[in-house]
């Protein structure tokens, strides 16, 4: 199995990393914590803690070899936990994972569900999951958060004039806010919240920008 890959940072998407090991590009998904983390560091070395499973079902033989990334193995053993809850998932864990674990470990220590529940696709009945299967396990890793706190995310006033007309559209605060992100890093001409809001809305139809 491999844990750790250490090379250049070639691409980096919304959700998947191109790690340049000499002559072989590892593709590695990764959660929302980590793209940000990351964003900077394009065509430099990194190292990245890793885990590797296969998606598909066993009985087809169409099972597809996945690897994912971390910035260090804590984050990565959390991340073992955070997938044993009931109905979470590597695919749905690694969407939510938007603000660092010590936030999200902390948040479950202390029952913090508004914390939990700003994630996205995680909904009350998973907060109320998570809480129960986690709670009393991850002390090791809240170490150093501020629990009762929710990330905050510092947003250019053409953003933030963004977001309010998304909320007043009808979407959740912490879904437009997480798209604002996403579609301010893929294009950071943007200026004015005429440019981004359909941006925004194209990135939530799937459709690539």
């Amino acid at each position: 199995m491999i844990a750790r890959i250490e090379g250049k940072l070639i691409k980096l998407d919304s959700d998947i990393a191109l790690v340049q090991v000499g002559a072989i590009g590892y593709e590695l998904m990764l959660p929302g914590y980590c793209v940000s983390a990351l964003s900077d560091k394009i065509g430099t070395d990194i190292t990245l803690c890793t885990m590797q499973y296969y998606e598909g079902t066993p009985g087809g033989g169409n099972l597809i070899p996945r690897m994912v990334g971390f910035l260090n193995a804590g984050e990565r053993d959390f991340f073992t936990k955070f997938i044993s809850v009931k109905g979470m998932g590597i695919k749905k864990g690694l969407r939510s994972l938007s603000i660092p674990i010590s936030t999200i470990a902390a948040a479950i220590e202390n029952a913090d569900d508004k914390t939990l529940i700003s994630l996205p696709g995680v909904g009350k009945r998973m907060v109320q999951q998570i809480i129960a299967e986690l709670k009393g396990k991850l002390q090791t890793f809240a170490a150093g958060a501020e629990p009762a706190r929710p990330a905050q995310v510092s947003l250019k006033p053409f953003e933030a004039e963004a977001l309010e007309i998304l909320i007043a559209w009808g979407e959740k605060r912490a879904d437009a806010m997480e798209l604002i992100e996403l579609a301010s890093h893929k294009h950071p001409e943007i200026e004015t919240a005429e440019e981004l809001v359909p941006l925004v809305y194209r990135l939530k139809q799937g459709v690539e920008v």
